[in-house]
């Protein structure tokens, strides 16, 4: 797995109690319906899309790669969002899924 971003790490060393809460609360959210991991991925990518956050799209294609999510998958995801979030959002976003993906092969 990917490490987390200086940035994360030092949040968490100096709030560990609210990082703590944070992924408790990750946990509870995953636990709370019948969506499977690949799901629950790919609703997290297309969030993560349709916010516009470069760093978090970038997390989640690492985080669909690991569960074996083809290429084809993870762009059509951004490819989706385009009547959603338009034509310059989806663009954008599909350039940050590709900076992982070319990186692949």
């Amino acid at each position: 797995m990917a490490r987390i971003p200086k940035h994360c790490e030092r949040f968490q060393k100096r709030y560990p109690e609210v990082w703590k809460a944070y992924h408790e609360l990750g946990a509870a959210a995953h636990a709370a319906g019948p969506l499977d991991a690949r799901a629950r991925e790919l609703v997290k990518l297309a969030l993560e899309v349709g916010i516009g956050s470069e760093g978090a799209v970038h997390s989640h294609v690492r985080k669909s790669l690991e569960l074996e999510i083809g290429p084809d998958e993870i762009r059509q995801v951004a490819i989706l969002a385009l009547p959603t979030v338009g034509f310059p959002r989806m663009m954008a976003a599909l350039s940050w899924v590709d900076d992982l993906l070319d990186d692949k092969g």
